[in-house]
């Protein structure tokens, strides 16, 4: 198995990583949202339009 990453042969201790460096490469695209699931389902976009509703009126300058 290659590794996601860079296509290095995978290390057991990070698999299905070959390094700590590939793994933590994978995290920050998953925190960044790089990686993102679609979804169709109706609610999930009410939610998130409610969620950024919230985020604004919390704290309008942190979209600046």
């Amino acid at each position: 198995m290659a590794c996601p990453i860079c296509d290095a042969p995978t290390d057991a201790k990070f698999r299905p990583f070959c390094s700590k460096r590939c793994a933590d490469v994978d995290l920050a695209k998953w925190l960044t949202g790089s990686y993102a699931i679609p979804s169709q389902d109706e609610d999930d976009v009410e939610n998130l339009a409610e969620a950024l509703d919230d985020a604004i009126k919390n704290d309008p300058d942190r979209l600046h």
